[in-house]
């Protein structure tokens, strides 16, 4: 039945305005996460690409990682990605709820 089929699209549109795909998509062997690669897995998962599952079982992550990066997109876009930045993020974000 087809209400049983998940349909997925075949490209989406990545954190920077490109197309993404499956195949553009980080290599799976990724150990070297940079702001651009978290950003286009979370584009992916976020246009349905890929679920989140398939996203940590491809690459070794655990969902809290997953979960961390999506959180830091959703509250300072890329760069939240950047673990340098993490805190300085953090900090904004928190004074930002509480005022």
């Amino acid at each position: 039945m087809i209400e049983n089929q998940k349909i997925r699209p075949a490209q989406v549109i990545g954190p920077l305005g490109e197309p993404l795909t499956v195949d553009s998509l980080p290599p799976p062997q990724t150990t070297r996460w940079v702001v651009r690669r978290k950003a286009e897995v979370v584009a992916a998962v976020s246009g349905g690409l890929l679920s989140v599952d398939e996203v940590c079982d491809r690459y070794g992550l655990s969902l809290e990682e997953f979960a961390s990066w999506q959180r830091a997109v959703d509250r300072s876009g890329m760069p939240g990605l950047r673990v340098t930045r993490i805190q300085h993020y953090k900090s904004l974000y928190d004074r930002k709820t509480k005022y």
